[in-house]
This record gives structure tokens, C-alpha cells and sequence, in this order.
């Protein structure tokens, strides 16, 4: 600021200098000036002869003019009106009035002295500087021009951020870091046949069947992968029926038949559809349950107190929440009904979220609000995302006809629909999604392992996975933790989504 002050005073003084060189120029001006050049009497004065030679005549009627002493330059003639000149264009030059007595010299061109230009000028640029730096730092906004200031800086000429903001955003809070956990031994197991991002999967006895999923967004599988426990390895492979999702299914099994809910069919961002199947996984066979009333993206789906309950989700345009919640009786495989059943709508809906049957009480736990969309006008549906909302909230309903909100997640947690399993009275969630990014926005994957407690009610972080991964696809055989397919991080230090796997992970779980 004072920098700013001394500037501005050089260059007020040298305006003062100028503006007194400028003064004396006009109030003694020489011979050739430009004054002598005037619209009124001609383009040039009369000469010192000339007027040396008309000393003391009169002319017209006009005024005498007045004799100029040898020597001194001759005083610039009086303004003339315009009038004047217009009516009498030749007219003798004008007397020049008398001065007072009292009035002093060039009084009204004379600078303020220099000695007190300076210090004044100094005051006020002073005072000035004060009042903008007060107003400045009291106005609302200055807190996110600063903020915006340090963006700026922290980028470097190729558009990469500098280290400074690498370090801020290695501490940040525990929505958007990782939380303290203890390491765990993980043990690689054989991979899927093919990598799989929101697929879907449940577990009967000592089988996994993983189901559908995008291999790439340009492409979904159509089939069924079986993984055993006790041998450790891919046992079989069978397709699904033409007509089924792709990917964002709801699903649940009764230890023989599979539930497999509306979903998304294709590639990309495309079309949900309301079609339900079931299969035996001792024949093999396929059959259809009657459509769901409206189409649902990744419906947290479950069999409870033998009816299939379907709720939440995404609605059509894949991205608003769905609040419904509906129930079909079932039994075997077969519905016992034509149409699905209204129920108490869930408080907070959206996809992605894990449902789970414990206790005798329906929980929902976890999702977010909003998802990709489809780009508009796009004829492949091309993905585009949208705000997303990430929550940890938990509601449970134990038979009574309203939803209940108990201890919520850690940290905001979503994409954990199939990674999940129940042990020893508990809950144990793996991986997901949390909140993006405060600074660059990017989606951020969760890499530790949760415990709610079923009898207690309360949340625990009790280890860590591998690396972080969203949607994988959780089972449990004889004391072993295994997940399997997702999409993970970048590396250690970068939580961002990167590769689709199909790798498959174990570890001891002691509860």
C-alpha cells in the first residue's frame, strides 16, 4: 500500500512541476508563441515597429494603444468574444483593463508551493489507500476472492497444481480422507473371467454368482460367473435371459432362487426397464415375475417376511432420487401375486445403497442422490455426470409403519449395494464411494471396511482393503472376507476411479 503511495506522489509532483513550468510559459510568453495567434485579430500581431509606429493614433473610435517598452515581450492580448469578431472582424486591438491595486500578479495561475503540494498530496493518497483497504477487508466476498487468488497461484504455467495444494488436500477432513484403520493381510485370489463395474451378486452356501456388469462403458455383460469357496476358482458360466438389466439390478436370494429387479439394459447412460426375473440356481432355469409399477435404477431390493420389498433408486432420467416402496409376495421362485403392493415410502431415496435383512428388521444404509445421465441428443446415451449428493445415513424398519433413523456410517458411503456381509451379529460393509473432492470435484473411492453392530446400533472402522474400490461384490466362507470385481483407485496417494478388475481378495475377519 504505501508502495502504491509513493508512486502516486511521484507522480503528483511531477504534475505540479509541470502545470508551474506550463504557468510561467503562459503568463511571460515569448514572440513566437502560439498566442500570439488569435481568431480575432489575425493570425499574427502587429510586430514592435509596427506598434512603436501607431503609438498614441486612434482608429475608429478604438482604443489607444498603449506603448510597449523596448525589450520586454509584449503582454497576450485580452479575450474577445466570438460575437466581437463575427461583427467587426478588422477591429483595432482592444485596451487591455486595468488591474487592481490589491490583486496580486498571476494570482489565479499560481501553483500551491511545492513544499505543501507534497505532504497534502501524500495525506490524501494516504487516507485514500486506508479507507479502500478497511472497506475492502470488510466486504463479504473478499474471503473467496483470496481463496480464488490461491487457486490461481497454486496452479503452474502446464495447468498442473503445485505442491502446495497436493498438501492440502492430503489433510483434509474425514469425509474426504481416509480414515485411521489397522492394515490387514489380504491374499490374492484367482480373478473373474472379466472385470466388472455395478454388477451384481449374491452368495448361497459356498457359491458366488456375479451377474451382469459393465466390462467398459461401451460394453455389459450378459451372463453369470460362479466362484466356490472350497475349491477357490471359477467353477461356471451361463447367460441370462436376452430381456434382463445389464447393470443396476436389484437383487436378493432365499438360498435357491435369485430376484433379479429392473436395472439398466445397455451400454453407457441408457434406458432403465420395469421386467423382474427369478432363477433357480439348481436347474438353471429362468422364469418372470410381473413388472414393477415404474422403472428403477439400482432399487435397494430384499426378501423380507416373505415378500420381495423393492425401494428407492434412481427414477427414470437416472439422476432424481425415487422415494417408493413397494412389496410382492413370493414364495419358491413364484409371485403369489399380479401386482406389487404399495408400502411406506423410505425417508431418503436414491441408488447404490446396501439392504440388508438382520435381526428380523429391514435396514438401509448409505446411497447417494443424483448419478450420471445420459448426454441430451446423444444417440449412444453417452454418460455425463451430474451433482451427486453422497450419505451415510441408516434406516430401519422393524415392523411397524414407519422408518426408523438409527447411528449413521462413518463417513458418507455409496456404490456398496452387493459389498456386504453379515457375521457374528454384525454388518461388515468393504469399499464404496464418499463425497467428491472439495477443490477439484473428482469422484473419491473408500478403501476401509465398516462394522455396524447390530446389538449396540453403533459404527465401527475396524480395517483397511488393498486399495479403495467402488461396487465390488462382497462374500464370506469359514472365517474368509472375500470381494471381488469394482473398479479401484489410482494408486495410494490418488483416490480417483481409474481401472475396471475382476481380481478377486480374501482376508481373516475376527470379530
Amino acid at each position: 500500500m504505501f508502495e502504491r503511495c509513493n508512486v502516486a506522489a511521484e507522480f503528483f509532483t511531477a504534475s505540479v512541476l509541470a502545470s508551474r513550468c506550463a504557468t510561467v510559459r503562459i503568463g511571460r510568453p515569448d514572440a513566437n508563441s502560439s498566442q500570439y495567434k488569435n481568431p480575432v485579430l489575425g493570425p499574427h500581431l502587429p510586430g514592435p515597429h509596427v506598434r512603436h509606429q501607431n503609438r498614441g493614433r486612434r482608429s475608429g473610435g478604438g482604443a489607444q494603444t498603449a506603448a510597449v517598452p523596448r525589450g520586454r515581450p509584449p503582454s497576450p492580448p485580452p479575450f474577445v468574444h466570438a460575437a466581437a469578431a463575427d461583427a467587426s472582424p478588422s477591429f483595432p486591438r482592444p485596451r487591455r483593463l486595468p488591474r487592481s491595486s490589491s490583486e496580486p500578479a498571476m494570482a489565479a495561475s499560481r501553483p500551491l508551493p511545492l513544499r505543501l503540494a507534497v505532504p497534502l498530496a501524500l495525506a490524501l493518497l494516504l487516507a485514500l489507500a486506508l479507507v479502500a483497504d478497511f472497506l475492502r477487508a470488510s466486504s463479504p466476498s473478499s474471503s473467496s476472492r483470496r481463496v480464488s487468488a490461491l487457486s490461481s497461484s497454486a496452479r503452474t504455467a502446464k495447468g498442473k497444481r503445485a505442491k502446495g495444494v497436493e498438501r492440502v488436500a492430503r489433510h483434509l477432513n474425514a469425509t474426504y480422507a481416509d480414515l485411521p484403520a489397522p492394515r490387514w493381510d489380504w491374499e490374492e485370489m484367482p480373478a473373474a473371467p472379466v472385470p466388472r463395474l455395478d454388477g451384481a451378486a449374491v452368495q448361497i452356501g459356498d457359491l458366488l454368482y456375479v451377474f451382469a456388469g459393465y466390462g467398459s462403458l461401451d460394453h455389459v455383460h450378459s451372463h453369470v460367473d460362479v466362484y466356490n469357496f472350497t475349491s477357490n476358482t471359477w467353477t461356471e458360466r451361463f447367460d441370462m435371459p436376452k430381456e434382463m438389466a445389464h447393470s443396476h439390478l436389484g437383487m436378493v436370494s432365499d438360498g435357491r432362487y435369485v430376484y433379479a429387479v429392473s436395472g439398466q439394459y445397455g451400454p453407457q447412460c441408457r434406458a432403465s426397464i420395469n421386467r423382474n426375473f427369478v432363477l433357480d440356481t439348481q436347474t438353471k432355469k429362468w422364469s418372470e415375475l410381473p413388472p414393477l409399477p415404474l422403472p428403477r435404477y439400482a432399487p435397494a431390493t430384499q426378501l423380507w417376511r416373505e415378500r420381495l420389498h423393492v425401494m428407492g433408486g434412481g427414477k427414470e432420467d437416472r439422476h432424481e432420487p425415487g422415494l417408493e416402496h413397494w412389496s410382492l409376495a413370493v414364495k419358491d421362485g413364484k409371485a403369489l401375486e399380479n401386482e406389487w403392493r404399495a408400502e411406506v415410502p423410505i425417508p431418503r431415496g436414491g441408488p447404490h445403497r446396501a439392504c440388508v435383512v438382520a435381526n428380523d428388521k429391514l435396514f438401509v444404509i448409505g446411497g447417494q442422490e443424483g448419478d450420471f445421465m445420459a448426454k441430451p441428443g446423444s444417440p449412444i446415451f453417452k454418460c455425463v455426470r451430474r451433482h451427486e449428493v453422497v450419505y451415510g445415513d441408516v434406516y430401519m424398519l422393524d415392523g411397524g409403519s414407519k422408518w426408523k433413523q438409527v447411528s449413521p456410517m462413518p463417513k458418507p458411503d455409496s456404490h456398496i449395494e452387493f459389498a456386504w456381509v453379515v457375521v457374528n451379529n454384525s454388518i461388515v460393509v468393504v469399499g464404496g464411494t464418499t463425497e467428491k473432492h472439495p477443490i477439484t470435484k473428482k469422484m473419491i473411492l473408500v478403501g476401509e471396511v465398516f462394522r455396524f453392530d447390530l446389538e449396540t446400533m453403533t459404527w465401527s472402522v475396524i480395517g483397511r482393503m488393498p486399495f479403495r474400490i467402488k461396487t465390488a461384490l462382497a462374500g464370506y466362507w469359514q472365517g474368509w472376507l472375500y470381494f471381488t470385481s469394482g473398479q479401484r483407485d489410482r494408486g495410494p496417494d490418488n483416490p480417483g476411479p481409474k481401472k475396471v478388475v475382476g481380481s478377486m481378495w480374501r482376508t481373516r475377519l475376527h470379530l
